[in-house]
């Protein structure tokens, strides 16, 4: 059996000896190099644009482009419902289609207003920095794309009223860089016929899709080799995977671009940006009578997504039960770069406004803070349990998750650690649940050759470990050997059908259909060979990848009956609700300000682990990413909203300086939503990290609440407010 081994990557050989494949490593000959001009304010009217007269420089504008009768990309931001794939998820918005370079206006810094190209990446370079563009500055502009209200607001407002204690508090989850480790990178090519693009991307199928409406063309092949981290912005296109293409057609000639880290802080597409205002209200013995919530998301310039404000409202009283709630929420459209999901996208801003507002209500009851969430879980005789935001909780044990979480992390112990304790010492609990979605369809293909069986499939990697999960899944379905296995995906040459990487997606979906198309599979390879020795499917027997006529020594590999193939689509939602609980421990330097982790311990129910290895590797990645959050992370905008944050100098990364040996401990409670019993592991290291952190770091300073991220300067100023 090869499902629940944590066994070793079977991809990392490749990507560690220096043989992967990304983006910026593919090269054509003939290629020219591209380079864009960037608005360099947030929102102004574009009056002029004087290119040099240059006979080895090529420039394009959105004039060109509208000339040529192209269109601009249609995103569909807004998401499909959670219960119901043929509805949308929010009535009626604003929205627009979005230029991939700016026609009239350019509407944040950075939006690209021309291409230059060039034989050589300097050439382009310096025709880039020659070329001159007339704006007319404009003031800041905010749009509000929906304003809707969920829940019922009379019975929450009558529940506050009469809750012993009510606690509110205005919550800011900042704007976040996407920090992936391989800069963006495409390369548009054009044979006559039609276009290829090669680019980092989550799903080539939805950028094939929009290329093809964009470009006006059904020849479109999309390819995405290996990806070096993803995380969300990735699975959309973006201006200049469009400019590439068309620019190659235009030139005759494949055209390539790849961004700088620069480039990357005033361009990629951002995360998180959203502004919430919220009361718990509680009664005397500290159990939730009513929640009452408005978050403003801000969507950016360009109405790319509207999945994190779907994704808050859908998980939003979480692993709570909440008899009343009321929700607004709000997108509105401002002169920043698109906002659209990142890792969690939504969720990790929700659990941080409600575990944060039960560490408020637990202090001003004088509470121990885990029994005031003991007294509130779901329990598991309620599952299960249809919030009131509709998602539908099963096969969970919140309350066991977090006995075993204050277990291993000693919370009995924590008094005595903090009179000990040189610094300020904290810590934080914060319990979680996921609701992933992601695209409904999905398709695995299985073609069995003399060498072994080739899966295809519509999902594809961005470093989660796909080529060795899904071939312990094949496998172990087919009794073959785990090398007999090869996973391709990442081509519209080859892949027809399927929605890409995100939301925890992957295995649920894939998974979903190996075991079955693997069925398929069997079943034909069965007939085959009842075939050839000329008796009943059901004389034979199969085992370890032999066909064996009952009672006799007659036997046939399976390998030795290819060609032969099977498939299997899917177009629903497979629910799942991964959960969990994580505790953070830290310390305080009174002096400097500067927050040392010195514990993080995690226990997730990712449901079946079918590689655990990988699972503690996706969780430790999204730890990383939610305490750089809490402590260090943040796009900072001048009153302009220029870009003050444009390099790692001025970012604040987490490195693993600034992290402990995480304790992750995972708890399988298989879902029966779908046969592998598999609910999602990408997702849970992120979701409840920055809650953690803060309620530690507050726990430690003796304060309600610390704005994110919380910086040795910020927190050395509440110190030096509270010592007053």
């Amino acid at each position: 059996m090869y499902i629940g081994r944590a066994l070793p990557r079977v991809e990392d050989d490749r990507l560690l000896t220096g043989r992967g494949r990304f983006a910026d490593d593919e090269t054509c000959a003939g290629q020219a190099h591209c380079v864009f001009v960037r608005s360099p304010h947030a929102h102004a009217r574009i009056t002029g644009i004087h290119a040099p007269a240059r006979r080895d420089v090529f420039v394009l504008t959105g004039a060109d482009y509208a000339a040529d009768g192209l269109l601009p990309v249609d995103h569909v931001p807004n998401p499909l419902d959670i219960h119901d794939i043929t509805r949308r998820a929010f009535d009626n918005p604003r929205q627009w289609a979005h230029w991939p370079l700016a026609r009239g206006e350019a509407r944040h810094v950075g939006e690209p207003v021309a291409a230059v190209i060039a034989e050589t990446l300097e050439q382009a370079r310096d025709a880039a920095d020659a070329l001159e563009v007339d704006y007319e500055p404009l003031p800041l502009e905010e749009t509000l794309c929906f304003d809707h209200a969920f829940g019922d607001a009379a019975a929450t407002q009558s529940a506050l009223a009469r809750a012993a204690q009510v606690v509110r508090h205005e919550f800011v989850s900042q704007r976040v860089a996407n920090c992936q480790m391989e800069p963006r990178s495409a390369l548009g090519q054009w044979d006559g016929q039609g276009y290829t693009l090669i680019t980092g991307s989550q799903g080539v199928l939805l950028l094939r899709g929009l290329l093809s409406r964009v470009l006006g063309s059904e020849r479109v092949r999309v390819v995405t080799r290996d990806v070096g981290g993803a995380f969300g912005p990735r699975t959309y296109l973006q201006p200049e995977q469009v400019i590439v293409c068309w620019a190659a057609k235009r030139l005759g000639r494949p055209v390539r671009w790849t961004a700088s880290r620069s480039e990357a802080f005033l361009a990629d597409f951002q995360g998180r940006d959203a502004a919430i205002e919220a009361a718990l209200g509680v009664d005397a013995e500290g159990r939730i009578v009513g929640y009452d919530v408005s978050v403003r998301g801000n969507i950016g310039a360009h109405t790319v997504s509207f999945v994190p404000l779907n994704n808050f409202r859908n998980i939003l009283t979480t692993v709570y039960r909440v008899p009343h709630v009321s929700l607004r929420v709000q997108g509105v459209a401002t002169n920043t770069v698109p906002a659209v999901p990142y890792r969690g996208a939504g969720r990790p801003e929700a659990h941080h406004v409600i575990e944060r507002l039960l560490d408020l209500a637990a202090r001003k009851l004088g509470m121990d803070r885990a029994e005031i969430r003991r007294r509130n879980l779901v329990p598991k005789g309620a599952l299960p349990y249809r919030t009131p935001m509709r998602l539908v909780l099963e096969a969970a044990d919140f309350g066991g998750y977090m006995e075993r979480a204050l277990e291993l992390a000693d919370y009995r112990g924590l008094a005595g650690r903090k009179a000990k304790a040189r610094g300020l010492r904290g810590l934080g609990i914060a319990n979680y649940v996921e609701s992933p979605v992601g695209a409904a369809r999905e398709r695995v293909e299985l073609h069995l050759t003399k060498h072994g069986v080739d899966i295809i499939a519509g999902t594809q990697s961005t470093g989660q470990g796909h080529e060795t999960a899904f071939a312990q899944v094949a496998a172990d379905h087919l009794e073959l050997p785990m090398e007999r296995i090869r996973l391709r995906t990442g081509d519209t040459a080859f892949v027809s059908a399927g929605g890409g990487s995100h939301s925890d997606r992957s295995l649920r979906f894939a998974g979903t259909l190996l075991v079955s198309a693997s069925r398929k599979l069997l079943d034909t390879a069965r007939d085959a060979a009842a075939t050839r020795f000329e008796v009943g499917a059901e004389d034979l027997v199969y085992e370890r990848g032999t066909f064996r006529v009952a009672g006799t020594d007659r036997a046939v590999a399976l390998l030795d009956l290819a060609p032969l193939a099977a498939s299997e689509d899917i177009n629903r939602r497979i629910p799942a609700t991964p959960g969990g609980c994580a505790v953070c421990e830290l310390e305080v330097d009174p002096d400097t300000g500067a927050v040392e982790v010195l514990r993080y311990i995690t226990v997730d129910d990712v449901g079946r682990a079918v590689n655990p290895l990988i699972v503690h590797g996706q969780t430790h990645g999204g730890i990383a990413q939610g305490i750089g959050q809490a402590l260090m992370e943040g796009v900072a905008l001048d009153a302009a909203n220029q870009v003050l944050t444009g390099s790692f100098m001025d970012y604040g990364l987490a490195r693993a300086e600034n992290l402990p040996a995480f304790e992750t401990e995972l708890a399988e409670v298989p879902t029966q939503g779908n046969p592998l019993g598999v609910k999602g592991g990408g997702e849970g290291g992120v979701v409840p990290a920055t809650a953690a952190v803060i309620n530690a770091l507050c726990d430690a300073l003796g304060v309600d609440d610390i704005a994110m991220p919380a910086t040795p300067q910020r927190v050395w100023k509440v110190l030096q407010t509270s010592a007053r």
